[in-house]
Formats: C-alpha cells, sequence, structure tokens
C-alpha cells in the first residue's frame, strides 16, 4: 500500500507532495507554510521521516527546512546546491527508505538548475512515481534561464538530456509528478493537463519528440518575462529560510494609513477589482486576493517596501499573509479590516474609476476625444494581436514606465481584468483619468476594434 498526496499552491503554479505507507511519509518540494503539509500527514497517520527538495528554489521560498526541523525529518537536499544548513547531501543514486517495501531514489536531472534531482518512488523494488521538480513537466520541461544568463543554453541541453534519461529508465506506467508547470513562471512553456504518465510524455513533450538543437532553438526562443523576485528567492532559500510567521499583524487606523501613503509605502487593497473601482483610498493600490496576489504584488513591489494590507474581512488579511509569506513577504507592516469609509480620514472620500467593456471601448474611440489605450499583457501575449495604436507596458513594468503614457483618458486592458485593475490602480495613485477594461481579449474583435495580426497585418 502506499500513497501520494498532492500538495497544491495554486496562485504560484506549483505542487508539493507528501508520499508514504501505513506508517511514514516523505514529503518533496513542501511549500512555505508548512502547517497545512503537517495536517494533511496527521490526516493520513504518518510520521514524515524525510523532506526532500529537488533543487534551490527560485520562485518561492521554500518551507523544508522548518519542516525537517518541527518533525525531526531527515531533509534531503542535491549535493551540488550550495546551501548555508545541516542538509544530508543527495547525490544520483542515493536511495532513502521511506516505509516498509517504499523507498526514494535519487536521480540526478539538471537542467533547470545546475544540481537538480528528480526522485523516483519504488514499490518493491518497481517504480510508481517519478517526483521531477522543474526537470520533465507536463507536455515541457522547466525553464534553464533562471540561474544565470551565461548557463542557459547549456542548461537548455542539459534539460534535454534528462528528460531522455528520465524516459528512458522508467517504464511507460510510471506518475510524473512535476513540482511546476501548473501556471509557474518556472515552466518554459504553458504546461498542460493535471497528471501525466512517462508514456503519455514520451507522446507529447517536446523534450522527447524533438533532437537536441530543435528542442534548445524553439525553449529559448519561447521564454517568456521572469518575475523580478525571483532574485531574491534562491538566497533565501540557500541561506535557510526564518520560521514562518503568521500571525495577524498590528492594526492601522485611517490616520496612520495616509501617513504610511504620504512617506511612499505601498498600501494594498485586497478586496475585488470590482469592489476596489467603486471606492479606494486615494494612492492605495488593487491586488485582488483572489487573483494572483502573490506573483503581481511580489514582481511588482520596490523589495523590502513596507506594505500595508486592507482587507474586506479578516479571513481575507489571513490569506494574503499566507500568500506572501511563500514569496518572501513575511511581515506586512500593518493591516486594516472594514471597508473605504473605514480607511479614509476625516474630511476626505474615498475615490473610484470606471470599469467598462471592450465594446465601450469600441465606442469611446468611435465617438473620438483623447482615448488612450495600454495593453498591460506580456511579450509573448501581444505576439498573438493586439489592438491598433494601443500602447504596449506589461504590467510588471507600468510603475516604471507611466512618462511613457500619452495624454488623455486611458483604457487600460489585458487578458482577462485582473492585470488591467492592478495597472489601472497604479495609474489612478498617480493621478491619471483611468478606465479599467474588464472583459476577455477575444472581446475586442467581437466589438469591432481594428486588431493587428503577428504577421503584421491589421484586422477589422
Amino acid at each position: 500500500m502506499f500513497f501520494v498526496d498532492v500538495l497544491e499552491t495554486e496562485s504560484l503554479g506549483n505542487r508539493g507532495y507528501l508520499a508514504g505507507g501505513s506508517r511514514s511519509a516523505v514529503v518533496v518540494d513542501p511549500p512555505r507554510d508548512v502547517d497545512r503539509v503537517i495536517a494533511a500527514a496527521a490526516r493520513r497517520g504518518v510520521r514524515i521521516t524525510a523532506v526532500a527538495e529537488t533543487h534551490v528554489h527560485n520562485d518561492y521560498v521554500t518551507g523544508g527546512l522548518e519542516l525537517a526541523r518541527l518533525t525531526g525529518a531527515r531533509y534531503l537536499v542535491p549535493a551540488g546546491a550550495e546551501v548555508a544548513y545541516a542538509r544530508v547531501a543527495v547525490a544520483d543514486g542515493d536511495v532513502e527508505p521511506v516505509d516498509e517495501e517504499l523507498e526514494l531514489r535519487a536521480v540526478a536531472t539538471p537542467g533547470h538548475t545546475p544540481h537538480h534531482t528528480s526522485y523516483v518512488l519504488r514499490r518493491a523494488g518497481r517504480a510508481v512515481a517519478a517526483f521531477t521538480g522543474g526537470s520533465l513537466l507536463i507536455g515541457t520541461v522547466g525553464r534553464p534561464d533562471l540561474v544565470e544568463p551565461r548557463l542557459t543554453e547549456e542548461l537548455a541541453r542539459a534539460q534535454h538530456a534528462s528528460a531522455h534519461r528520465l524516459a528512458d529508465q522508467l517504464d511507460d506506467d510510471v506518475s510524473v509528478l512535476p513540482t511546476h508547470g501548473f501556471g509557474s513562471f518556472c515552466s518554459s512553456s504553458v504546461s498542460g493537463g493535471e497528471r501525466s504518465t512517462v508514456g503519455a510524455e514520451k507522446a507529447a513533450n517536446p523534450a522527447l519528440l524533438q533532437d537536441v538543437e530543435t528542442f534548445v532553438r524553439e525553449l529559448l526562443a519561447g521564454l517568456d518575462d521572469v518575475p523580478a523576485y525571483y532574485a531574491h528567492m534562491a538566497p533565501v532559500n540557500s541561506d535557510g529560510p526564518a520560521p514562518v510567521d503568521l500571525s495577524e499583524p498590528r492594526r492601522a487606523d485611517a490616520e496612520e494609513i495616509a501617513r504610511r501613503l504620504a512617506a511612499g509605502e505601498w498600501v494594498v487593497d485586497l478586496r475585488s477589482r470590482v469592489a476596489f473601482a467603486a471606492g479606494h483610498v486615494a494612492g492605495s493600490l488593487n491586488f485582488e486576493v483572489d487573483g494572483q496576489l502573490a506573483t503581481y504584488l511580489a514582481w511588482m513591489i520596490p523589495w523590502g517596501r513596507p506594505v500595508t494590507l486592507l482587507a474586506h474581512s479578516a479571513d481575507d488579511l489571513a490569506r494574503a499573509q499566507r500568500e506572501l509569506a511563500r514569496v518572501g513577504i513575511d511581515r506586512p507592516a500593518a493591516a486594516a479590516v472594514g471597508s473605504p469609509a473605514d480607511w479614509v480620514v476625516d474630511g476626505e472620500r474615498p475615490v473610484s474609476f470606471r470599469r467598462a467593456s471592450f465594446a465601450e471601448l469600441a465606442a469611446a474611440r468611435r465617438g473620438g476625444g483623447d482615448v488612450v489605450v495600454v495593453d498591460v499583457r506580456r511579450a509573448a501575449e501581444r505576439a498573438a494581436g493586439w489592438v491598433r495604436d494601443s500602447v504596449h507596458l506589461p504590467v510588471h513594468e507600468i510603475r516604471d514606465r507611466l512618462d511613457e503614457v500619452p495624454p488623455g483618458t486611458v483604457w487600460v486592458h489585458c487578458a482577462g481584468g485582473m492585470r488591467a485593475a492592478v495597472a489601472a490602480s497604479v495609474l489612478d495613485a498617480a493621478g491619471r483619468d483611468v478606465v479599467a477594461v474588464d472583459d476577455g481579449f477575444a472581446a475586442a474583435a467581437e466589438a469591432g476594434l481594428p486588431l493587428v495580426t503577428p504577421s503584421g497585418g491589421s484586422a477589422a
């Protein structure tokens, strides 16, 4: 008997795993908030005897060190990883007992990082699952450009070889269980599907279908932007993350919120984009707690800048704290719960801006006037087509490129509305007249907006 439970962090596009038998288990690539890992083990009635990292992570703060400390488990980290704490240095071929008839075998799979290691779960000597981390993903591989630019091509070639090594060693029915690839920017391309096997990857994964030269050329050509906060994750994970602190932050009143805004600190409103547009504290920024809060806030905020959180409820505040701790924003400077009326000082009122559809944007353009369209999608998204005469400012760059926004009323859009709301809040805080297009991009063509196609032509 064995089990594998998924420990999903959907907002970051990552998965860790709890795997074991009737008495004990191993955790692979645990999230920062280890309380949920411990709870999962308790539900299974197993003791965590080992914690295994596939690599020093670039996209989130690991909970591995703390989990090993709390449970007394052996902490398995690839031998080639340079870390500042005591660990069990794992080399290719090493075996870690897990439970009766269950063991974990390390397989060196460099590519995502030079030291990357996958782990094969074997039952009675037969492989049943492969924890592939950032190596072989579902339909793709982990990106090779997060360590050192000069190593990117070398690591891309290593990814190809590592994928083939796994495919050659494992039977077709072995489950492929990656850490990245469910929306993570650590994936080299969009990953499809929720589950896979070695056989399925042999039939669909470019790493296993293409020759190495074709694979490397297409892989490198398709790499997307790297979130800025990634630069801080590997150093934190190498030094050894501090224990996570999810205790409630100190509450701030309206006067303190105003002082923090005046000091240039970030005040982040976690409410929905609909609620924020209808009324908010002037100067505050909108990152929905139900959106990709951790990714985009950590990407855009100057690293280390104090942040104050405004939430509709204590539950939303707690969820946001947990999300932000996963990417190293450990403690809010302060927080407030309630509504904009509670957060503005006496004598002031909440401010607002419009939300609209692409059809309304088309009507505004036909009516003339000072309509400015700003597209805040990433370059890879825009490459598939864009609204003619729109200005391209990816959302993660807009704060530093406000002077590139032409005069006029700014209609800002993305692919679905979430990032447009973030960008609209930045523009609003900068004093611009803004309209947030809260609509799917497919509606742009349906509304009759002229689009530019990748070939350079236009479509009415």
